[in-house]
């Protein structure tokens, strides 16, 4: 089955006997990578629990149009505004025959007026109701509408008849609902990012940083997930919201991120250390607050871990990519860096102009040669480097 990685499908159930079904559709979403939401008819809720899809689906299930709970956030428009796409699967004739209509008069109906995703119906009745000139009508009027129409099937019916109005089975809907989506260029591919500043501690209270504000690595971890990756954010502090789809996890010191890093790079296919790593951590941390009390201080600073070194050294055949943020020389330092921690790629810049910038000039270094990218928003920016990574593992498959 295609993938489905960070897809966002809202799954309307309507009552009809094939409603059991969509157990199994709504696991093969999830084992696809996406995130599904159930939205039921009180119909539907004859044929199959909404306790099983809210198990399986790991969301609370949408039953009613007036939820009071819901509604004080307006709920039916933001869950029509969340989705990618919306399957009605089964469809019934009756429900078809609403939708042709437009009706709103339930959260199902509702949800499918609202909202600006594409609608997906697998229509599911008896054979003689399936080829009512009615029902056909109600379908082509649907089909009009840009509504994509999966199925029905011909076989063995549960009232005993044999015809088409099967509703088809739960890969063959997996599989019409992934080809609705144009791949993404990173699409499968899992990509561990480090970004932001490491703190090391001195005391309780004191650490040694530096003005990294993370901005780079969580706009290629947003740009990542658009482009059907998905995507680990091994993250120092910072004041930055989680981009949505990307598993965050939050460290402090240069030993913490490593071995988050090195706890989640075994099954990806990219590595990129974007993180400012502090060079240097003190040799002993006061257990409490050290005390003004001399005219100096002197502090013993030893080597920290290169992390990226470290993730290059593991053999894991991970595209490496990395930064260089140079204060002088910058595409002379950054090839340097290249060759001496073994990359695949490297984006290079000036350090100072874009600590704290939504903006940022690079240039990348390959083995093949250098590439200036002009400055851009750290965002469009993300996407040049992905356009770059991306061409880095097909020239690696071919």
């Amino acid at each position: 089955m295609l993938s489905l990685t960070n897809k966002r499908i809202l799954l309307g159930i309507t009552g009809g006997i094939a409603a059991y079904k969509c157990a199994e559709l709504t696991r093969l979403f999830t084992k696809a990578g996406a995130e599904v939401r159930v939205a039921m008819t009180r119909a539907a809720t004859e044929f199959i629990t909404p306790l099983t899809m809210q198990a399986l689906s790991g969301n609370r299930v949408h039953l009613d149009l007036l939820d009071s709970e819901a509604e004080a956030a307006m709920g039916h428009i933001e869950l029509a505004r969340w989705a990618d796409l919306v399957l009605i699967a089964p469809a019934t004739a009756d429900f078809i025959a609403r939708m042709s209509q437009g009706q709103a008069d339930d959260i199902l109906t509702t949800l499918v007026l609202a909202t600006a995703a594409p609608i997906a119906v697998a229509p599911a009745m008896n054979q003689a109701m399936w080829g009512d000139s009615g029902t056909q009508a109600n379908v082509a009027a649907l089909a009009q509408r840009n509504y994509h129409i999966f199925g029905p099937a011909e076989g063995e019916q549960a009232c005993g008849d044999v015809g088409l109005g099967r509703m088809l089975e739960p890969d063959e809907l997996a599989n019409a609902c992934a080809g609705l989506f144009t791949p993404g260029q990173l699409a499968g591919r899992k990509i561990v990012i480090t970004g932001g500043p490491t703190r090391e501690a001195i005391d309780p209270v004191r650490f040694i940083s530096n003005h990294s504000s993370g901005k780079m690595a969580y706009a290629l971890a947003a740009e990542a997930v658009q482009a059907g990756a998905q995507v680990v954010l091994v993250s120092g502090p910072v004041h930055l919201d989680t981009p949505e789809g990307v598993t965050r996890l939050d460290v402090e010191s240069a030993a913490e991120m490593l071995q988050a890093a090195q706890h989640n790079v075994g099954d990806a296919d990219v590595f990129i250390g974007v993180a400012a790593v502090a060079d240097y951590r003190p040799e002993l941390v006061a257990k409490e607050k050290i005390k003004k009390q001399a005219d100096e201080m002197q502090l013993r600073l030893v080597r920290n871990p290169d992390i990226i070194s470290e993730i290059a050294a593991s053999g894991s055949g991970l595209l490496m990519v990395g930064f260089a943020a140079e204060t002088e020389n910058v595409v002379h330092n950054g090839r340097e860096k290249l060759a001496k921690k073994n990359l695949d790629l490297l984006f290079a810049n000036e350090a100072t102009a874009t600590f704290n910038s939504d903006h940022i000039e690079v240039t990348a270094i390959s083995a093949e040669g250098e590439q200036a990218l002009p400055a851009a928003n750290k965002h469009l920016m993300a996407r040049k480097m992905l356009e770059l990574i991306a061409a880095k593992l097909k020239t690696r498959n071919t």
